[in-house]
């Protein structure tokens, strides 16, 4: 990775339906060399994919909650049921497992906080060895950045 491969990134980061003549302009490349270095980057697994930045209100889902978990157990199978769990339950869009007071960190969206009361119901109270959640609803989001490439 050097300066030029950090500024194209740059400029995905902002648009990644960026044209590749746009990209070669910004960062002062010809075409082919900037392609090269983009597929690269692919293939090298520094550029995951592509994808479209949706506005979670704009869809129905005013309230961002996080969760804190903690589980009865920590063995290898339970981490790993937990994991299979969460991955079925498209409210969750990410989940950490932290250091400190709880298991997990978890990022879920829900359209208000009846809707939330139904997850916790039909899906976070049904995972079995599940001991404990605590929930901090976000009032307002102050920062969310993209990735510090200088």
């Amino acid at each position: 990775m050097d300066s030029l491969d950090l500024k194209i990134l740059s400029v995905l980061q902002q648009d990644g339906r960026a044209s590749l003549q746009s990209i070669s302009e910004k960062v002062g490349l010809s075409s082919t060399p900037c392609w090269t270095r983009i597929k690269r980057m692919e293939e090298s697994g520094v550029i995951e994919g592509y994808t479209v930045r949706l506005r979670p209100e704009a869809l129905g889902f005013q309230d961002t909650v996080l969760v804190q978990v903690t589980l009865d157990s920590h063995s290898d199978n339970t981490l790993e049921k937990f994991g299979e769990i969460l991955a079925l339950i498209p409210e969750v869009l990410e989940c950490y497992l932290v250091s400190g007071d709880c298991d997990y960190l978890l990022r879920v969206v829900v359209k208000d906080t009846k809707d939330y009361e139904r997850l916790l119901r039909e899906k976070f109270y049904k995972i079995k060895g599940l001991r404990q959640t605590r929930s901090s609803f976000v009032l307002r989001t102050l920062k969310k950045a993209d990735l510090p490439l200088a």
